[in-house]
């Protein structure tokens, strides 16, 4: 072939689009096909219980209306029936009554003790939770940058967050307030983690170990003669650990209750089980007067297999104090048979549903399964009913 030939380039460049158009073709119904065989069966037999395919996603800072119907229309044909978005009270405003006509119900996630970059705030360092090294995390950032957390024990701080919390509230038609980062910084990070900070954290580590506030110090050495910063193995303390997880609680339960008052439900993003969250970040949600809880199920943040999601989602399930919904983490259930059995199980052990992590972010064949377990719990619910 003679490349200096311009009606040569043109042929070969012609063959080779209608070559790669061919083969695109050919392996989408091959996707869908095998998709599509997975049998109706495996959907566990409960249709009396509602099981509701959610997703997080990423709001902006205007809302724009050509770009959110697109959006909220993709949303509704993959199954979709609610949306938990990072947005202001004001945007969110704007974008219920669209997502209202697409009967996709809307709430307001809201990042809650970590305040990343935020302005008010960093005019108060004093609000800031601070490590055993005597850190205070407005300056020094464990793990990432976006790291900078409020101090649960500082009752100013607490008061700024319950007021975050209420602005939304003048959202008409808003399904509930969706708590994240509602916790302390992660004194142990997930094992597949670990390696990508250089880290081995087989013990809680000073930097990493918060909740040390001059506040909270004081006030559990008046209560038991103690001063955490002196203790010799803190991580021992049962006190120690449970007075802290004390003061997040005590801040959610705040929250909860003023949003009642309003009629407003609050849910919120949670560590995979009640345990497991003590030990890796302090965080005690089984304690928490919710309406719902997302717990995130990222078996491989953890180097779990698949099944690990239906364990963790028991652990929630039983507690019967209020509905489970699974949180899954889409890169991870790139395979299609991997995602439908990570919706399985979510399903047969209880949950209420699944919330995706996220949706913006699905392959075509995420999507196709999405949809067809949509489509065959739709099915079955109508044949219950």
């Amino acid at each position: 072939m003679t490349w200096g030939n311009l009606n040569t380039i043109k042929i070969y460049n012609f063959v080779l689009f209608v070559l790669l158009l061919l083969s695109a073709c050919k392996q989408q119904p091959s996707t869908t096909s095998e998709i599509n065989d997975m049998p109706l069966k495996s959907i566990p037999n409960d249709g009396l219980k509602p099981f509701k395919i959610a997703t997080w996603v990423h709001g902006q800072t205007e809302f724009k209306d050509s770009l959110w119907n697109s959006k909220l229309q993709h949303y509704q044909q993959v199954g979709i029936s609610a949306i938990l978005v990072q947005a202001s009270p004001d945007f969110l405003q704007q974008l219920v009554p669209v997502a209202q006509s697409y009967n996709i119900e809307v709430h307001a996630w809201m990042w809650t003790l970590n305040q990343p970059g935020n302005q008010e705030t960093q005019q108060h360092p004093d609000w800031y939770s601070v490590n055993r090294k005597g850190q205070n995390s407005l300056e020094y950032r464990p793990y990432v940058n976006y790291y900078q957390w409020l101090s649960p024990f500082h009752p100013d701080a607490c008061n700024y967050i319950i007021q975050k919390a209420k602005a939304y509230t003048a959202v008409k038609g808003l399904a509930s307030v969706h708590l994240d980062y509602v916790r302390y910084v992660d004194v142990i990070l997930g094992a597949d983690l670990q390696p990508k900070y250089n880290l081995v954290q087989d013990k809680e580590l000073p930097a990493f170990d918060f909740g040390y506030h001059p506040i909270a110090c004081e006030a559990f050495k008046d209560l038991f003669g103690q001063d955490p910063m002196k203790l010799k193995h803190p991580e021992l303390s049962t006190e120690w650990r449970q007075f802290r997880l004390n003061a997040v609680t005590n801040l959610v339960n705040r929250i909860a209750d003023s949003l009642k008052v309003e009629g407003v439900s609050l849910t919120a993003a949670v560590f995979p089980f009640p345990e497991m969250s003590r030990q890796m970040v302090r965080q005690a949600w089984d304690a928490w007067n919710l309406d719902a809880a997302y717990p995130m199920l990222y078996h491989n943040f953890y180097q779990q297999n698949i099944k690990w999601i239906g364990f963790a989602a028991q652990q929630g399930v039983a507690l019967k104090r209020f509905p489970i919904h699974a949180g899954l983490y889409m890169p991870s259930l790139k395979k299609p048979e991997d995602l439908w059995q990570a919706l399985i199980i979510a399903k047969e052990n209880g949950c209420a549903g699944a919330c995706l992590f996220t949706a913006d972010g699905m392959t075509l064949e995420q999507d196709s399964v999405v949809q067809l377990f949509s489509k065959q719990h739709i099915q079955k619910e109508k044949v219950v009913q």
